[in-house]
């Protein structure tokens, strides 16, 4: 039986505990009633990333989910419709919600390799104003898409482009400090909120999540325009988002914003040395990771082994998903040593 406390858990950087002085600050957080609109951590939070990413507003929610459904539904009305991609996490992996809490109708369209949509592809897919048509409102992008950063042109040649067509622009940038600090070391800067910022300011909404790389253990936030956000408020508290003394979760994302940004780079690098571990391993293929998620293909004879795979490395204390391809998450609760169990452990059951 494997040692609870010993296990290396890669299956996403949602997973991390918070860290003895993020529990003191939560624990230290005066409250109030966010219902109210009256507690001050969550009113100082809001300010916060309001501030740091350029927007008027912010609004604190639960769950990443539970933002970009607001953002969907305060930019588009029943019989609207936004483009997106087929892989992005808005359209494939938040249960429909737009649809079915809203009749917003995707129009998904294919990533090229490097995860962008071709912007031929999204004017093409902007539908005339005829009454056959559902009414195209917003351009919905991420970054990172399953750990890839989208180029900083591209981004600002997306947005121009919905901008001249009348969409809006929405940022699923759940991992947006990853992005960010991605971005930084392509421009060999360190001032990752600058970057983030920069990003950013290419939308009129933004969702960012503090329990990803950040490491808070609940929440988001949405940013947009306080005639936006007001809308989003609404749809929050019909989602079942309005909730009362979260003063003491927005007290753990305030303490990610302030210590948790510049480390960013920690995770990268680990997940760097996973990759170069497993480079080499025949019926292995990596996906050479730029942020904090490798990616791994079985091969050949391997191929068909993936389930046996990830049971050999559940039964070392090592954690990972294969729901569509094997994938490996960095994050503040993984170490040096933690990946390298990994390797060894990948290394020992394909050389078997």
């Amino acid at each position: 039986m494997t040692d609870r406390t010993s296990i290396v858990d890669l299956r996403s950087d949602t997973v991390t505990q918070p860290t003895p002085a993020m529990r003191e600050a939560m624990m230290a957080a005066p409250l109030g009633d966010d219902v109210f609109g009256t507690d001050p951590t969550v009113n100082a939070l809001q300010e916060k990333i309001a501030a740091l990413l350029g927007f008027e507003a912010a609004l604190f929610v639960p769950t990443g989910t539970q933002s970009n459904l607001c953002a969907i539904l305060s930019h588009c009305g029943r019989g609207d419709e936004y483009i997106v991609g087929q892989q992005a996490h808005c359209y494939r992996w938040e249960g429909g919600g737009a649809a079915v809490f809203g009749s917003v109708q995707p129009q998904p369209l294919d990533h090229a390799p490097d995860g962008t949509l071709p912007l031929a592809q999204i004017e093409a897919a902007i539908k005339p104003d005829d009454a056959h048509f559902a009414r195209t409102k917003l351009l919905a992008l991420e970054n990172t898409l399953g750990g890839k950063l989208l180029p900083f042109d591209y981004v600002q040649a997306a947005t121009d482009l919905a901008q001249r067509k009348g969409l809006q622009r929405h940022l699923d940038g759940a991992r947006l400090f990853n992005a960010a600090t991605a971005q930084a070391a392509q421009n060999k800067h360190s001032d990752i909120r600058a970057e983030a910022r920069r990003i950013a300011q290419c939308f009129d909404s933004v969702s960012v999540c503090f329990s990803k790389g950040l490491g808070a253990p609940v929440g988001s936030a949405l940013l947009g325009s306080r005639e936006f956000i007001a809308r989003a408020h609404r749809i929050r508290k019909m989602a079942g988002g309005g909730m009362r003394q979260a003063g003491l979760l927005a007290a753990a994302a305030s303490h990610a914003l302030d210590h948790h940004v510049d480390r960013l780079a920690d995770d990268h690098a680990l997940a760097q040395r996973l990759a170069q571990g497993l480079e080499g391993i025949e019926g292995l293929a990596v996906e050479a990771p730029q942020t904090n998620i490798v990616f791994v293909d079985l091969r050949g004879a391997a191929q068909a082994r993936s389930s046996e795979l990830l049971a050999s490395l559940n039964r070392q204390g090592i954690l990972a998903t294969g729901l569509y391809r094997l994938r490996f998450v960095t994050h503040l609760d993984v170490d040096a040593a933690g990946v390298d169990r990994a390797v060894h452990a990948i290394r020992g059951f394909l050389n078997a």
